[in-house]
């Protein structure tokens, strides 16, 4: 998602103008080395990570295991602002995470393949560093109307970290053996058990010249935003394979749920006019709502032999409902921050394609495999969504009871983000690598 600078009147910010930002994809997917590298793993979904794309999957686990996934992530944007250029600029972040963590159980029971697992999964990451710099003229803060004269150089950054994780506990079970399984997994959001909390921190210094009177005069603001999130939901799972086991369908469902928002906001403002210095801080605790979207996916696979498989998989989110139920009542879209009846924000479609070769060696018995995907996956705005597309590479080693998995993946967006700043003639070119790295163990 885009950045939102404070603007020229920053000093009358509110609690109200906070607006949700993800540094990636903000669509929940699943984790997991091996997926990433895949592509498209919903109707794949045959190892722990699957209690994140797809609990159904889970029974095809057979031996017990413990699942390790590490991720560095970087995102470069260059920004555009035709009607101001002297704010064009780019900047870049990254950052290095625990990604999944999961121990997993098969077992019997009632003559019925069973599996339960017990995973973390860092879900979303804030992680952003924006700088800018623009001129404006300045504007009466009772009417808005610009004032012939006044002008106000602009300088900012906006800085925004932390991320939300779940705790999960997962069940798959067969109904039809070796044909049809299904799966749930129970995600804990809660700050006590993780840091389910996020910073937005906007600084900006404004120098206010008036032409006619030779008046010169500064404004400092300072804006935080401080959110700690807590809230439970669930994914439920349904995997059907063949009788030959080569074609296989994958379904999962993740439910919307309302999730607890403790806002803490608070703001300096400092001006400095002719040597006088005046100071007024505002700090305020709300008690507010976040309505997380549902979304669901279909995936499709087809094992040509041991060796070879494909994938598809389709996915939707409905971002119209991820809603900022505020204290006083109101909501607002947490995409872009305008009143819920003003925003006019749609569902999102992803759509993967992936494959895999397993280069086997007999003699040695080890495994490398190969892997690929190409995807569409776009991000919510106001209007319509923002493009995204991207493609994915992987590959590993796998030897007895340990596994080794790398993945790559690149997304990129051009000319996105027009929607927040329309006014100005703003895009921005997007540039994101995740890398994952995975260690399985496995013991009888």
């Amino acid at each position: 998602m885009i950045f939102r600078p404070v603007s020229a009147n920053s000093q009358n910010a509110t609690p109200a103008d906070s607006n949700i930002n993800f540094a990636f994809s903000p669509n929940p997917v699943g984790s997991g080395a091996r997926a990433l590298g895949f592509g498209a793993f919903i109707a794949v979904a045959d190892d722990a990570t699957a209690a994140s794309w797809n609990p159904g999957g889970l029974i095809q686990l057979k031996t017990a295991e413990i699942s390790l996934v590490g991720n560095y992530s970087c995102q470069k944007e260059d920004y555009t602002f035709l009607d101001h250029p002297e704010a064009n600029g780019s900047h870049s972040t990254s950052s290095t995470d625990l990604n999944y963590l999961s121990f997993t159980y098969p077992f019997t029971l009632w003559n019925r393949n069973m599996v339960v697992s017990i995973n973390y999964q860092r879900l979303y990451d804030f992680t952003l560093e924006e700088r800018y710099q623009y001129k404006s003229q300045g504007l009466d803060p009772d009417t808005l109307t610009p004032i012939d004269g006044l002008y106000l150089d602009n300088q900012g950054r906006y800085h925004q970290s932390g991320s939300l994780s779940a705790v999960g506990i997962a069940f798959g079970f067969e109904i039809i053996p070796r044909h049809l399984s299904v799966g749930i997994t129970v995600n804990i959001w809660d700050d006590d058990l993780c840091d389910n909390s996020w910073e937005q921190t906007e600084v900006e210094s404004s120098v206010v010249s008036y032409s006619y009177f030779n008046y010169v005069s500064m404004l400092d603001t300072v804006i935080r935003h401080n959110f700690v999130f807590q809230g439970l939901n669930y994914n439920l799972g349904l995997l059907w394979r063949s009788r030959s086991r080569k074609f296989s369908l994958g379904a999962v469902y993740k439910s919307p749920f309302t999730a607890d928002l403790k806002h803490t906001f608070d703001s300096q403002v400092t001006t400095t006019d002719n040597g006088q210095v005046a100071r007024e801080s505002t700090h305020i605790v709300l008690e507010e709502k976040l309505e997380m979207p549902m979304s669901y996916g279909l995936g499709a696979a087809y094992r040509f032999s041991d060796r070879f498989t494909i994938s598809a998989d389709v996915y939707r989110t409905h971002w119209e409902k991820f809603l900022l139920n505020q204290e006083d009542g109101t909501k607002i879209s947490a995409v872009t921050a305008k009143p819920e009846g003003q925003s006019d924000v749609d569902p999102t479609c992803q759509v993967r394609l992936g494959a895999e070769y397993l280069w086997i060696n007999r003699n040695k018995h080890f495994v490398i495999p190969l892997r690929m995907g190409l995807f569409y996956d776009p991000s919510p705005a106001d209007k319509k969504p923002d493009d995204y597309y991207g493609f994915s590479l992987g590959t590993g080693f796998a030897k007895g009871r340990f596994v080794f998995d790398i993945a790559a993946q690149y997304r990129f967006g051009r000319n996105v983000g027009d929607s927040v700043f329309p006014d100005h003639n703003f895009s921005q070119d997007v540039d994101e690598l995740n890398v994952y790295s995975s260690i399985i163990v496995h013991w009888d």
